[in-house]
């Protein structure tokens, strides 16, 4: 007889497993096995709770970001103009929850997954549509181009990101930094 209660804890176990997993793998070279090895299960138990390899995927990806949306939610409630949302967005988007090494890993893995997979494409675009729809909420009132503007800071956060899973050297701050650079050079620039 399973233990009462016990799902929500071994559903959250195999999410962080998976995440754990994907960034030391460095690719989606890993197991419903190794991940449930991780978490400290069985393999039938991990299919039992996610069904397979790409729902536990799902799932993990979900769980980042829900955990980025935290992170930007929390800033913008602390911002008191159109600039400081802006910079509340490029903080959530460097924060240590949302850029560690295991975090941009599991980013690659959307990535890639996204080229495949309808599912990860949707968290995917949902994601790139609410990070522009804010830079572009942010930024209306400090330029004439907030969309392009948006389209810019969206696309080096990517960049930062990919450059971050490849080397494995990006500093959180350096990023951040070079991000926040952009956004003053960007509003430097309005007519």
């Amino acid at each position: 007889m399973p233990k009462i209660g016990m799902e929500p804890i071994r559903r959250t176990a195999l999410v962080e497993a998976t995440i754990i997993e994907l960034s030391l793998k460095g690719s989606l070279d890993v197991t419903v096995g190794q991940i449930a090895k991780r978490a400290g299960m069985s393999t039938a138990l991990a299919h039992h709770y996610f069904g397979g390899k790409d729902q536990i995927l799902l799932a993990a990806m979900g769980q980042i970001l829900r955990d980025f949306g935290r992170e930007v939610r929390h800033g913008l409630a602390a911002a008191t103009g159109p600039k400081d949302r802006a910079i509340a967005l490029i903080e959530a988007s460097f924060s240590p929850t949302c850029f560690s090494p295991k975090t941009v890993g599991a980013w690659m893995t959307l990535y890639g997954q996204a080229q495949a997979n309808p599912k990860m494409l949707r968290l995917l675009t949902i994601y790139q549509r609410r990070l522009k729809s804010n830079f572009s909420h942010a930024l209306g009132p400090l330029t004439v181009h907030p969309h392009a503007h948006a389209e810019t800071l969206a696309a080096l956060i990517d960049g930062l990101y990919l450059r971050a899973a490849l080397s494995r050297s990006q500093s959180p701050d350096a990023a951040r930094q070079m991000t926040l650079d952009m956004l003053d050079v960007l509003l430097e620039h309005r007519p």
